[in-house]
């Protein structure tokens, strides 16, 4: 059955095909209905009970973002809640969108990084991204990636990049952010679970001195559905690959995540929510062999770093 043809509502009966292909049904990609914002709140509960401070939502331009929502769940759970500016994959885009120009992108970017967002314009971005790419890259995302160079170089802002589905697409984009102004030292690519697949490259890449980020966490089927001749690693390999990282000297490179943007990874749903991470990969990293000291840059150190301002 084509994947675009299930409308339903996901309920739990339905919750095996989501596990493994993810987008089978087109309600398990969205999160504006009311149950699904109860279900977020008391996700967030929990998540400030068991330490957690902050949390990087980086819908963009694109992917439906919700500043409004974001900022009653801060206010409501005392949890900082950052916002992303700038422009997702242009398959996701408006006609008006994929026409910006560089110098568009960069005015819009800036005003929501200083002044504050369109629809809530007393709350402004913390950060650019995540910036979508493609493989190969559209005229239209490469101008937002050199956009966000330029708007980095300006605002001394972090920024993070959903690299496209092939090895060498990471470095194509640290060259193009970086001859735009970017710095290396305030990037992330995400996505790296999907995107290297042997060690020797994944410590190729990681030498250029951006952030790597395993931010597919919780995600336990070797399925990929958008490249199938990729297999998913399950968190295990994702521990054994950042300690590959870390034993290579990279341990204030790395970051974690779960890019939850699905409704069968909430607990609601069935899922292992927002606190998969600190409940359940913490202590598998201490077995592995990685020390608190350690796992506290990764949590804490290393995103502290990165999200502050510095020009």
């Amino acid at each position: 059955m084509d994947p675009r043809r299930m409308k339903g509502k996901l309920c739990l009966p339905d919750h095996g095909p989501p596990k493994s292909v993810r987008y089978s049904h087109k309600s398990n990609i969205k999160f504006t209905q009311p149950e699904v914002k109860l279900a977020v709140v008391k996700e967030m509960e929990e998540f400030k009970k068991l330490g957690g401070g902050t949390i990087v939502e980086n819908s963009t331009c694109g992917l439906n973002r919700n500043v409004s929502f974001m900022h009653e769940l801060s206010l409501q759970h005392g949890i900082n809640i950052i916002a992303g500016t700038g422009y997702y994959v242009m398959a996701s885009q408006k006609k008006e969108t994929l026409a910006m120009s560089v110098e568009n992108m960069v005015n819009a970017m800036t005003m929501e990084l200083t002044f504050g967002c369109g629809d809530t314009p007393n709350i402004k971005c913390g950060i650019i991204g995540e910036i979508g790419c493609s493989w190969p890259l559209h005229d239209f995302e490469r101008r937002a990636v050199q956009a966000s160079g330029e708007t980095q170089e300006f605002a001394g802002c972090p920024v993070m990049f959903h690299p496209g589905r092939y090895h060498g697409a990471p470095e194509e984009i640290f060259h193009i952010y970086t001859e735009a102004g970017g710095d290396p030292k305030k990037m992330v690519m995400g996505h790296l679970d999907r995107t290297f697949h042997t060690l020797d490259g994944l410590v190729e890449y990681a030498s250029l001195g951006t952030y790597c980020e395993y931010d597919l966490f919780g995600i336990e089927t070797s399925h990929y559905q958008l490249n199938t001749s990729v297999d998913m690693p399950s968190d295990a390999q994702r521990i054994e690959r950042i300690k590959h990282l870390v034993d290579n000297g990279f341990e204030d490179k790395i970051l974690i995540a779960h890019d939850i943007h699905t409704l069968h990874r909430l607990k609601a749903y069935g899922g292992h929510g927002f606190s998969h991470i600190l409940t359940n990969v913490v202590p598998k990293m201490l077995d592995r062999g990685l020390s608190q000291e350690t796992i506290n840059k990764i949590l804490i150190s290393n995103p502290s770093t990165w999200l502050t301002f510095s020009k």
